[in-house]
């Protein structure tokens, strides 16, 4: 039988996906009634375009409050978590050794869980393929990574723990 997939996450993440779920069930789901109740009063619900746009963002809404309960219900927090080994909740700094023709680059990532990922903000998933193969590496380890322009080799200069995920950890134990 296949293990159900648990959603990584911090604290965090956790507390703050719990405050918009609680946003969405209240003032969000109030808001949009207030909309559907003065389409309402405008008339002929069939040719309602107001009414029709509030039905819409009411759909919309009960999608995104059923796709976090669904996050929540499956969330696993992280903890433990420590600079020996790259883990998810940590950030690494990690150096791509040159290959096909590009220099050497530095970049710095969190590893989280895949609701949080965003690589704008330098968030990525402990999913993905650089996320995945630097699980379990200590600073100074190599590993590769493949990708469609070829395969790229990764060392792992620092593992940082944010001073959030130190206070998260100080307040479970």
């Amino acid at each position: 039988m296949a293990q159900e997939y648990r959603e990584k996450m911090t604290q965090a993440q956790f507390n703050a996906l719990q405050e918009k779920l609680a946003y969405l069930k209240g003032e969000r789901r109030t808001e949009i009634a207030d909309q559907l109740e003065e389409a309402r009063s405008h008339g002929d619900l069939s040719e309602n375009a107001e009414y029709d746009e509030a039905r819409n963002e009411q759909a919309r809404l009960e999608a995104d409050i059923a796709q976090l309960e669904y996050t929540l219900d499956r969330a696993e927090i992280i903890q433990n978590i420590t600079n020996d080994v790259v883990s998810t909740g940590c950030t690494v700094r990690l150096r791509r050794l040159p290959f096909n023709g590009q220099p050497e680059k530095q970049e710095t990532l969190a590893i989280v869980g895949r609701s949080e990922a965003n690589y704008a903000e330098h968030k990525i998933s402990d999913d993905s393929p650089i996320g995945k193969a630097s699980l379990g590496k200590r600073v100074g380890d190599e590993f590769l990574v493949e990708a469609p322009v070829g395969t790229m080799t990764f060392v792992v200069e620092e593992i940082i723990i944010t001073d959030e995920m130190t206070s998260a950890m100080k307040k479970d134990a």
